[in-house]
């Protein structure tokens, strides 16, 4: 059970990591990253890797996930890039 649920989460590692290289806008694709290292986070405390985990949902998930929506809000507007 714990294997299924694993290749779940880490399924959900990829999903949001294709979706945030795909999206044409920068701030819905920041946030899909940003959700990656949540679900990186969560498999972390999957595989019995609590301090991992923290530092991973901390710092990866959260503050450069809010730095990185901060520089886009301040330079671009999250606007479209593609020209």
């Amino acid at each position: 059970m714990l294997e299924l649920l694993v290749l779940l989460v880490c399924g959900s590692i990829l999903v949001s990591g294709v979706l945030a290289v795909c999206l044409g806008n920068l701030m819905p694709a920041m946030i899909s990253a940003g959700l990656a290292s949540l679900f990186a986070a969560a498999s972390y405390v999957l595989l019995a890797a609590p301090d991992v985990a923290m530092a991973e949902a901390a710092i990866g998930s959260g503050l450069a996930t809010l730095i990185f929506l901060y520089a886009i809000r301040r330079t671009s507007g999250g606007g479209d890039d593609r020209g």
